[in-house]
């Protein structure tokens, strides 16, 4: 074991976690089809799309839009025949404002549950969202349907794409060391089927593959005695990767918003990630637990042949990946909650890890932590103890 592991009470640390999917469950072959419904007239790319949404890595997602559990006729998003009819931006916006509110309150209750952590404890909120914008906006109803203070200080976070939700958990990780006594709730929330558009071309289809809607949560905040099963915060930060600003753009269109996935994207981030990760470790032993965003399934498999991974290590994203697809900004919490459960369903020992999350930029978020099965004391305190 690494003799640096150890509970520290002055780092920050996730100390609950909670996770929300929408009613509405579609298998991947049903998605499938009602996209290459919508492309009859289009049998190469209704070919191209099959193999694609066949071989990405996703078994079943959810959505909010019950329109995509009916027959393709009926999909408005993914229509047969006219498109004319498809809902505009105000109208999926609508949409958001309608289920976004209840998907997080979920969330976040279970993460404040898990934590154990009373509402009027939070002194701030992150809200995070790439998926759908209005205002007063889901902070506000947070802390009215919470019971959250009304003086919280609220930090929206909108925008950022699938890196949002690790970026969140390192500004809240600031919050609690720079501020003692702060206790941070961090909220993700994406409807990212409400995107979906009409597919004239072959470049459209990777994003429309994989995507799927859901929330996360998660309390942050210093440990203490009756702390168990968390995960300690190390040192991480943002990089923006060089020659990458187009392959991967998310912008405002009268249809919903676009998003454009390069195919380089795994290539790029396989080439940038093993010197991020000795800049990040110092020359360090590398960690045992890796919180890969599974952001398709071939960024997952470009990390674990660059780092020599082996496939248990990578197991965690691949699942989430499978059973939900790519829940952007929410994805990283989804993965490090089903850790953290694996880890204490087997009694784990400290071990060290690393989370990593991808987003437009091409932006990398880095972050190490450390598993924490129970608080103990440290060196200094025992001493005390047996004065």
């Amino acid at each position: 074991m690494n003799p640096n592991l150890h509970a520290n009470p002055q780092q920050a640390s996730i100390l609950g976690f909670g996770t929300a999917l929408p009613a509405h469950q579609v298998p991947q072959p049903d998605i499938t089809n009602l996209l290459t419904s919508h492309l009859q007239d289009k049998p190469d790319l209704a070919r191209f799309a099959r193999r694609i949404f066949n071989s990405c890595g996703v078994d079943t997602r959810y959505t909010v839009e019950p329109s995509y559990t009916g027959a393709a006729e009926d999909c408005k998003y993914l229509p047969t025949g006219d498109a004319s009819g498809i809902p505009t931006t105000e109208e999926r916006m609508d949409t958001y404002k309608r289920e976004a509110p209840p998907l997080a309150l979920e969330a976040a209750q279970k993460a404040l549950k898990d934590a154990g952590t009373h509402p009027e404890s939070i002194t701030h909120l992150i809200t995070v969202s790439c998926t759908g914008q209005y205002l007063p906006g889901l902070d506000v109803t947070l802390i009215s349907q919470l019971g959250l203070s009304p003086r919280v200080n609220r930090l929206p976070v909108i925008f950022q794409g699938c890196a949002a939700g690790l970026k969140a958990i390192q500004m809240a990780r600031d919050v609690v060391q720079g501020a003692p006594g702060s206790t941070v709730l961090v909220v993700c929330v994406e409807l990212c089927t409400l995107h979906f558009q009409p597919v004239m071309e072959k470049e459209a289809l990777f994003a429309a593959s994989f995507f799927g809607d859901a929330s996360a949560s998660c309390v942050i905040g210093h440990a203490d005695e009756n702390s168990r099963h968390y995960f300690q915060l190390g040192r991480g930060y943002s990089v923006l990767l060089p020659d990458t600003t187009e392959d991967m753009t998310w912008e405002v269109g009268n249809f919903g918003f676009d998003l454009y996935l390069s195919p380089r994207i795994p290539r790029l981030l396989g080439q940038y990630i093993a010197p991020e990760m000795e800049r990040l470790f110092e020359g360090e032993e590398l960690p045992e637990l890796w919180a890969i965003h599974p952001g398709g399934r071939g960024i997952v498999d470009s990390v674990e042949e660059v780092m020599s991974l082996r496939e248990d290590q990578t197991r965690f994203s691949r699942e989430i990946l499978r059973t939900a697809g790519n829940l952007s900004s929410c994805t990283i919490l989804f993965v490090l909650d089903a850790m953290r459960r694996d880890l204490k369903a087997q009694s784990s020992a400290a071990q060290n890890g690393v989370a990593m999350a991808f987003g437009p930029g091409l932006t990398a978020e880095l972050m190490r932590f450390e598993y924490i099965a129970a608080k103990v004391a440290s060196e200094s305190e025992a001493d005390h103890v047996y004065l």
